[in-house]
This record gives structure tokens, C-alpha cells and sequence, in this order.
């Protein structure tokens, strides 16, 4: 049976424009696949905590010398880093708030980056320990920044993901969503037509 793992981290949960552009792909993907589960985290419903110093010593600590509040932080980690070990497929929506990625997501991202589960280093570069699997992300935007300095989403993201051995990366962009009306309409008809192609 297929996994697909959906990641929302619009503040407005399931009612931003990428998680429904995420949605809508998830609905081609389900159709194509059946006999398939898809597991939602939510990331303005249910938001993982910031990363602090007593969570990351918690990650650092050997398991057999973890106090029992120790298990309970880095049993948090590991419920995200087994979804996504479960997924065949992962889907993110990805607004852009004052340039960059939405904290949420970089919460989510600082939790299942982890020495030994996520990646490892070798003598020479990181290796990343998960399998590859396709991973579509729908970043929609107030203005235009695909392709400038201003695109911080794209390759940071990029990175993360080879970081922990995820290479089958598509971006799905919706821009300008800001410039009126008509630019609005254009760039989500764009979305529509990338989420059919991507389906087919």
C-alpha cells in the first residue's frame, strides 16, 4: 500500500491557497493510487515546538542515559521522522511569509533533521540516509521572486532535502498572487495546469 505524506504550513491550515493547491494534487494522486493511505500533518492546527537547547541535547543524548522527559522530546521527533520514512510520495504546501519559509516549517524541518536517523556524516560530506521519493512542493507567493536572490524557498529547501536523500523534487509556483486580480487568476490557472501534467 502507497504512502503519500501532505504537509500544510499555511497559517490558515487547510483554507491557504497551497494547501489547496497541495490538495487538489493529493486528489489526482489518490485516484491514481487507489489502495493508498495519506497521512495529513497539519502544521497550523498541530505545530511542532520550536527547537530549543533542552530539546536538542535531548536528540544528542545516548538513549540508554535519556531521562524519561528526554524519551518524551525525542519520541516527538521520531513520529515525524517515521512519516516521513513511511512515504512513498510527500507533498508541501509552501506559502512565502516576508520572504522565506513559514516557521512551522522550519520547526518541522529542524526535528527531523537528525544525525543518525536523517543523515550522517562521513569523512568527506553529509550523506543523506532517507530514500529518494517524489516530493511536490506548491509555493505560493504575494509577488514575483522565482529565479531571483529573493527565492530563498527554492534552494534552501533544495538543500534540506538532498541533505537527508531526497533528490525527486518538483516545484509547483503560483506568483503574484498579490498584483491584482487578473495576475492572480493567471498564476492559479499555472498552478492547475502543473498539477494536471504532474498527474498525468
Amino acid at each position: 500500500m502507497k504512502t503519500l505524506l501532505q504537509i500544510n504550513t499555511s497559517l490558515n491550515s487547510s483554507e491557504g491557497l497551497s494547501s489547496r493547491l497541495a490538495a487538489q494534487y493529493v486528489a489526482h494522486w489518490q485516484q491514481a493510487n487507489p489502495r493508498s493511505r495519506v497521512l495529513l500533518r497539519d502544521l497550523a492546527a498541530d505545530p511542532v515546538p520550536h527547537l530549543t537547547a533542552e530539546r536538542f541535547q535531548a536528540f544528542l543524548a545516548a538513549p540508554e542515559a535519556r531521562s524519561i522527559k528526554q524519551h518524551a522530546l525525542v519520541a516527538e521527533s521520531d513520529a515525524l521522522i517515521g512519516e516521513l520514512q513511511a512515504a512513498d510520495t510527500v507533498v508541501i504546501g509552501l506559502p512565502m511569509y516576508n520572504f522565506g519559509i513559514p516557521s512551522t516549517l522550519k520547526a518541522w524541518i529542524d526535528h527531523v533533521a537528525r544525525a543518525g536517523r536523517t543523515f550522517r556524516y562521513t569523512e568527506t560530506a553529509a550523506l543523506g540516509l532517507l530514500a529518494d521519493r517524489p516530493t511536490v512542493l506548491f509555493a505560493t507567493r504575494g509577488g514575483h521572486y522565482r529565479g531571483t536572490p529573493l527565492d530563498t524557498q527554492t534552494p534552501y529547501l533544495t538543500h534540506f532535502l538532498n541533505f537527508v536523500g531526497i533528490r525527486d523534487i518538483e516545484f509547483v509556483y503560483a506568483e503574484g498572487l498579490a498584483m491584482g486580480e487578473d495576475a492572480r487568476d493567471l498564476a492559479i490557472g499555472q498552478a492547475h495546469t502543473a498539477i494536471e501534467r504532474l498527474a498525468a
